[in-house]
């Protein structure tokens, strides 16, 4: 991550942030009135085509201020930031999120994103102001979070947003960060109830319009939840023979024909994907495991393929893509960065109606 390549991620993602048209408008109505602009029902996070991408290239416009503080365009970022995440705009978020609708809108990817930009913000001095302002919201969403892990018996296994693994390793990554003890729990029990078991994997991959892989987001997540031996354990289970000649389909990168097409564009990000999964799952393995060759040449292969798309290829790939590429190449904060605790973590509400 290059500072010239920081700045291009920032200008844009600034850019899509403040775009309310065109809009991915997904809602439940009862009435024409409730055909209101994106901007009137969710004022801090319309744009960039739809909620949990903008939500997520909030995310990269924090994490990039935090580590290029310098940027051309910085302070227009900040301004941006400014507008946007204000307490009357995040109490009209939250007041969505306590009705019947926000029980299971956005859920699990735009809430896992919601948390991880939390933490990063009050890890973040400058960014406090932020977290404060977004308290309202995060707090009735890392209730409905807590509520909705509580009843899930069974794990999404997909390769888009609703996939479980993907958002149980933001989540836990979150809730560490900030010491919120009760939601790494949750997290972590609820991935060793999804995921412990699993043996002998059968899926196939990718379909067309996967943007995660369903075995290697699975991957990911144990390796944060197990010990290093046990994770060994698991993974040699989970896939037993993974330099057969079937799994070559997770080895190497999918072609990606028309990254400028929507579903194209998800392939193009699970490459971006992919490279995270390999390198986490390749760290996390004993050094003389027989799958760290492996996982190290996926790695780089797929380092290679998903970079070549995230610029130039329309907006329908530029208003997600780069926050792929950032978490690719910066990360997010690590449990290890101190969180501020005068931002305290949101409570789970004593009534389970609006939580």
């Amino acid at each position: 991550m290059t500072p010239d390549t920081a700045e291009r991620l920032l200008a844009t993602a600034v850019d899509n942030i403040r775009r309310d048209y065109p809009v991915h408008w997904m809602h439940s109505i009862d009435s024409p009135d409730d055909l209101v602009p994106q901007r009137v029902r969710h004022p801090v996070f319309a744009g960039s085509f739809d909620w949990h991408s903008c939500v997520h290239q909030t995310w990269l416009a924090v994490r990039l201020l935090r580590l290029f503080p310098d940027l051309d365009g910085a302070a227009a970022a900040r301004a941006g930031l400014d507008e946007l995440i204000t307490p009357e705009a995040a109490e009209v978020e939250a007041e969505f999120f306590c009705g019947p609708e926000g029980a299971f809108w956005e859920r699990p990817y735009g809430w896992a994103w919601l948390l991880l930009l939390d933490a990063e913000l009050r890890a973040w001095p400058q960014g406090l102001r932020w977290a404060r302002a977004l308290r309202p919201l995060v707090k009735v969403v890392r209730g409905r979070w807590l509520t909705w892990l509580g009843m899930a018996r069974w794990p999404m296994r997909v390769g888009t947003h609703t996939n479980s693994a993907f958002a149980l390793s933001l989540g836990v990554d979150a809730a560490r960060a900030v010491g919120d003890a009760d939601l790494a729990s949750a997290c972590e029990a609820a991935a060793l109830r999804f995921y412990l078991s699993d043996r002998g994997y059968g899926g196939f991959e990718p379909s067309a319009a996967d943007f995660l892989s369903p075995a290697l987001a699975e991957a990911d997540l144990l390796r944060r939840v197990l010990p290093t031996a046990e994770f060994a354990d698991w993974f040699d289970a989970f896939i037993p023979d993974l330099t057969a000649p079937r799994w070559a389909v997770l080895r190497d990168p999918v072609p990606v024909d028309d990254p400028a097409d929507p579903h194209g564009s998800h392939l193009a990000g699970l490459a971006l994907s992919r490279t995270w999964a390999w390198r986490g799952i390749a760290d996390a393995l004993p050094e003389d495991h027989r799958y760290v060759p492996t996982a190290r040449a996926a790695e780089a292969a797929h380092r290679a393929a998903g970079w070549r798309y995230v610029f130039g290829f329309g907006y329908a790939a530029e208003h997600w893509l780069g926050t792929f590429a950032a978490y690719l190449d910066v990360g997010a904060l690590r449990f290890t960065e101190q969180a501020d605790s005068r931002v305290p973590a949101a409570r789970v509400p004593a009534d389970p109606a609006v939580g």
